[in-house]
């Protein structure tokens, strides 16, 4: 069997394995170069024109969890993890396009007239009523979802939340406004196993060219 093989199986292993933990053992510290390769492999995401349309709020300190806890409805996870993570969704990644594509025709991978229609292309789009924020959490979401499994690959547990006031969110940690909160994502270590889930199979949830 070729190594790029096993790879891809152990990549698919870590996605069956993968379960959301809501108790975790108090007291434990991600390392911090632990915590950027996480995060390093989380930026490895795909986004709409290549745009990144993220940005991550890392809560460590028991102070500032003590600070979330009551915004996210009291959830013990988010004091017990070692860390929460905030989805940030960008409504205004379109302002990434010029720098995006600046460099790739410093670096000549595209012509400056590509990059002029891209940009032009982008910020018409960015136009659209709706466009931007449903960019801002489509695209955070990929990344949030490549964030679980990175800490599941470096042997840590994670849980997604969707439960959490936003408006007091933004207020309390000071979030700019160009970024909406698409979720919480608590990481740390399972105090208790987490346990399967029931799953459709794949006659209920896959079509074939049309319905």
């Amino acid at each position: 069997m070729s190594v790029g093989t096993q790879e891809k199986q152990s990549v698919l292993e870590v996605m069956k394995e993968r379960h959301s933990v809501r108790k975790f053992e108090k007291g434990v510290k991600i390392p911090e170069e632990v915590m950027d390769e996480m995060l390093n492999a989380t930026i490895e995401a795909p986004s709409s024109w290549n745009l990144q349309h993220w940005k991550f709020l890392v809560i460590e300190s028991e102070e500032q969890k003590e600070k979330l806890l009551p915004i996210a409805f009291n959830q013990q996870q988010i004091v017990d993890s070692s860390a929460t993570i905030v989805i940030l969704g960008d409504t205004e990644a379109n302002l990434h396009a010029e720098e995006i594509y600046g460099q790739a025709v410093e670096l000549g991978f595209m012509e400056d007239a590509v990059k002029e229609a891209l940009v032009s292309q982008i910020n018409g789009a960015y136009q659209r009523e709706g466009f931007a924020l449903s960019e801002a959490i489509k695209n955070s979401s990929l990344a949030a979802m490549q964030l679980m499994l990175a800490a599941k690959a470096k042997d840590y547990d994670t849980v997604a939340m969707g439960g959490f006031n936003p408006v007091a969110l933004v207020e309390e940690f000071n979030i700019p406004s160009r970024y909406v909160p698409t979720m919480l994502i608590s990481v740390g270590k399972a105090a208790v196993e987490a346990h399967g889930t029931a799953r459709f199979p794949l006659e209920r949830v896959v079509v074939k060219e049309s319905f």
